[in-house]
């Protein structure tokens, strides 16, 4: 069986350390440890990796810059955050920019290993004080009507991951609904707002 290639990138040396003896003994390969974001790019210029472990605020460039080079220059490569911070913005600005997954820091060495493994499997994971976070979120921008629309719950909670610029994957993995589900949702959207354009969607939700 193959081992999971990951990327390492915080700038506490002493977690840094601590993590790669944890994912070594559970059959994982840490090929390097980087301080920055500017310090994991110039690693997998020679060095591949599956999964990068990612913290979001570091000296230098930080996870969120970071996160979305990443994706760009290799889609898929799966991003996990790990991090002392999920406030609104730094857990949205994550997962619009293409993290796969977002655990907190004390979240402890078992549930970083499985979240690993669930995303390298596939799914997405996301920490429950910071799903918390989101869906607190989600309550307060559908508070307000965005549309005149008769719209159930479940699609006011759409149309605002929507205007965060979640994808359907991402959508479905945050309300533990399926893509085809959210697709049959966003269709129904579209027939109560009279808009069929998924930007212009956006753009008006965003107004």
């Amino acid at each position: 069986m193959n081992k999971i290639k990951v990327l390492l990138v915080d700038d506490e040396p002493l977690l840094l350390e601590s993590l790669e003896i944890i994912l070594t003994y559970n059959d994982m390969e840490v090929i390097a440890a980087a301080h920055d974001g500017y310090e994991a790019l110039e690693i997998l210029k020679t060095k591949q990796c599956e999964l990068a472990l990612v913290d979001l605020n570091m000296k230098g460039m930080g996870g969120l810059e970071l996160i979305g080079i990443l994706k760009k220059r290799c889609s898929t490569i799966k991003i996990l955050v790990l991090t002392t911070f999920y406030d609104d913005k730094s857990i949205t600005q994550a997962i619009t920019g293409g993290a796969d997954g977002y655990l907190l820091k004390d979240s402890g060495k078992d549930a970083i290993v499985g979240a690993i493994r669930q995303l390298m499997n596939g799914q997405n994971v996301i920490d429950s004080k910071v799903m918390q976070r989101l869906s607190a979120l989600m309550n307060k921008k559908t508070s307000s009507d965005r549309f005149d629309a008769d719209m159930t719950t479940r699609e006011r909670e759409i149309c605002t991951l929507l205007s965060e610029g979640l994808t359907n994957k991402q959508i479905a993995s945050a309300l533990y609904i399926s893509e085809g589900t959210v697709k049959n949702y966003i269709s129904s959207i579209y027939e109560k707002t009279g808009i069929h354009d998924r930007a212009m969607l956006v753009a008006k939700l965003r107004s």
